[in-house]
């Protein structure tokens, strides 16, 4: 890490685009390659060129294989923490290593080969990292689909991906209840017009399921016998332009987007970052709050910290509630974790129960030096709560699922820079970020505009959808030529900071203003009363759009919401003029989220407009959404 405090990114982020080819080609050497690129990148190939042209590789070897002959075997690789279940359970490299070949034998016994996907539909239990990397080890694509998504959506995705088999489990848990998986699966495959071969199915004593004979095979069998008979898959070489895994956006109307991510490019981007941007060390202990359902938790629970040589935390829990406030201390505390990775959710979550940091006191946190934010914004009041109750730097960073690592962030393994609360600071080498208008010419600083990257994008980030190049042009190519579009809206500063103030759908039109919800948000969550809140716009007859601001008060607030809404009205009014036609705040109980803890502010505004609309497949409670209807009753 530089101590010499100054940051060297300016100087490694100007040679990235400079010279791309000669520093990602550095980059490179951390990998072991069983044959070199012979192109670093090669600009004729894919829709707008591909990383490592020629170079043959295997991930699962550099993220297992090469540690344990290299003097790791024995540290611990992988800890799954799980309140849900009461358990602990710890994997060394070498027995992580010992797992996945066995894995890696049964599926090749199942006839899965190199190019062959398969689809992993598990909760977050240690076998579902075995499963990826088993896949990889043999050249299988892995597809993983949330665990609890509904059937239609994943008959979708197994309709696009045609996986060969399935690895599933009896059941997901959830604080107060067990998610049948078995069911659902069952639904999805009647549902699917495509059949797999079979499904291996992992039976948690939490809930047994029923297994169909003839393509339902019970995992621990499959596994003792394997281990009986000395099974073991050796490593399978792939090109390094070959997918490693398909990983569904979650749209729920038509075809599925599957963003592809292929081997070289993601290994050379993930190892790079781990200590560039994170500040980790091999050996350190690292927590990726995630779940392998989605983008985050790929990149960071499972293929980053190994591939570096850390050792990762997996957690089957949530950050309140398993049991109380002080969850994401315990671990911590237990692990010695030096840096979490999580969402600004989590961070709400566990402000609005623990408002003055009562928990966070219990534990010893000495050897925690860094929280991650990403998923979507942070913003600046969560960001602050956190800095004077943990005394750590809190790092906002952005990135989405089509790029598989961070787009603009703060790179402590290059030196900090400083912190502006509400930007995820600065784009990483490799990405050149402009934000441009309609024409696709770029606006000057501090004015608001569309973010784009200027291709080609670096190592890591998607070259394509599974299938669906024309499709890859039109969603993200065409709109803004020699440009990837992000649907982000924001700015730079003068600084050369990037702002993300929502998505484009997220600004709204007040009278011909264009007004960012995110800026707003800003305001409402910096009143003392409020824990959480979300800004979008709604239909009005005269204006087009005005701002209904939505907002759940911390615990313990005894004021009336009547009162503290039109403080809020007040608040807003005096932050940006009468211009926001901002006059609806409407206290709720809570907000309907996805999973993974995204606020669905497209349903919410459905809603409040009247539209039709579908239960979302990711949501995690559905009765959210019935709350939010009854608290717009007689408002909107």
């Amino acid at each position: 890490m530089n101590v010499q405090g100054k940051s060297l990114y300016h100087e490694v982020h100007a040679r990235s685009l400079a010279d791309p080819e000669g520093f990602w080609a550095e980059a490179a050497k951390e990998i072991d390659w069983i044959e070199p690129p012979t192109r670093v990148f090669d600009a004729s190939q894919g829709v707008y060129g591909r990383w490592f042209a020629g170079g043959v590789v295997n991930t699962c070897y550099n993220a297992l294989d090469r540690h344990v002959e290299r003097g790791r075997a024995d540290q611990v690789a992988l800890i799954h923490d799980s309140p849900l279940t009461n358990s602990v359970t710890k994997f060394t490299y070498a027995e992580l290593l010992a797992e996945v070949q066995v894995l890696a034998a049964i599926m090749r016994d199942f006839g899965v080969a190199k190019g062959d996907r398969v689809v992993l539909y598990m909760p977050m239990v240690p076998e579902a990292v075995v499963a990826m990397l088993a896949c990889a080890r043999i050249g299988a694509v892995h597809s993983v689909v949330f665990g609890g998504f509904a059937a239609k959506e994943l008959a979708t995705r197994i309709d696009d991906a045609q996986p060969k088999l399935i690895l599933s489990a009896s059941c997901g848990i959830e604080p107060g209840r067990i998610v049948q998986y078995k069911p659902l699966l069952d639904e999805a495959i009647r549902l699917a017009s495509v059949r797999p071969k079979a499904c291996i199915v992992l039976q948690r004593p939490q809930l047994v399921c029923d297994l169909s004979p003839g393509r339902d095979y019970d995992w621990a069998s499959l596994r003792r016998k394997a281990m009986n008979d000395e099974k073991k898959a050796p490593c399978v070489p792939v090109a390094a332009t070959d997918p490693l895994y398909i990983l569904y956006t979650s749209g729920t109307t038509g075809i599925p987007k599957g963003v592809v991510r292929d081997n070289g490019g993601h290994l050379v981007a993930l190892k790079w970052s781990m200590f560039n941007l994170y500040g980790i060390k091999p050996g350190e202990v690292w927590w990726c709050g995630s779940d392998i359902g989605w983008v985050v938790g790929h990149s960071y629970i499972i293929y980053g910290p190994l591939l570096h040589g850390a050792t990762s935390i997996m957690y089957e829990g949530k950050p309140v509630g398993t049991p109380d406030a002080g969850a994401f201390w315990r671990v911590i505390s237990e692990h010695k974790a030096v840096a979490l990775f999580t969402a600004p959710t989590a961070f709400r979550a566990i402000r609005k129960e623990d408002p003055d940091g009562q928990f966070i006191r219990k534990y010893d946190l000495s050897k925690f030096r860094t929280l991650f934010l990403a998923g979507e914004r942070a913003d600046p009041p969560t960001v602050e709560w956190a800095e004077q109750q943990l005394k750590v730097p809190v790092i906002d960073h952005w990135w989405q699922t089509e790029t598989g690592w961070c787009i603009a962030g703060n790179p402590v393994g290059l030196g900090m820079l400083p912190v502006k609360h509400g930007s995820p600071t600065v784009p990483m080498p490799g990405y050149r970020v402009d934000v441009v208008d309609e024409a696709a010419k770029p606006v000057g600083a501090n004015t608001m505009g569309s973010i784009v990257i200027k291709l080609p994008m670096p190592p890591g980030c998607l070259p394509t959808l599974w299938n669906q190049d024309d499709r890859f042009r039109d969603a993200y190519l065409n709109e803004f030529p020699g440009y990837y579009k992000t649907s982000d809206a924001g700015y730079k500063d003068e600084d050369g900071y990037v702002f993300v103030m929502g998505r484009t759908d997220d600004i709204i039109n007040v009278a011909g203003h264009r007004l960012s919800t995110g800026g707003m948000e800003e305001i409402l969550a910096s009143h003392p009363d409020v824990a959480e809140c979300a800004v979008l716009g709604v239909k009005d007859a005269i204006k087009g759009e005005v701002p209904c601001g939505f907002l759940v008060l911390k615990a313990g607030v005894s004021r009336a919401p009547a009162e503290i809404e039109k403080e809020i009205v007040a608040l807003v009014r005096d932050k940006l003029g009468p211009v926001a036609a901002f006059k609806l705040a409407i206290t709720v109980g809570r907000l309907p989220k996805t999973r993974s803890g995204k606020i669905l502010r497209g349903t919410i505004k459905k809603i409040a407009d009247g539209d039709t609309w579908t239960m979302p497949a990711t949501i995690e409670d559905p009765r959210a959404l019935d709350e939010i209807g009854d608290a717009l009753k007689g408002r909107v």
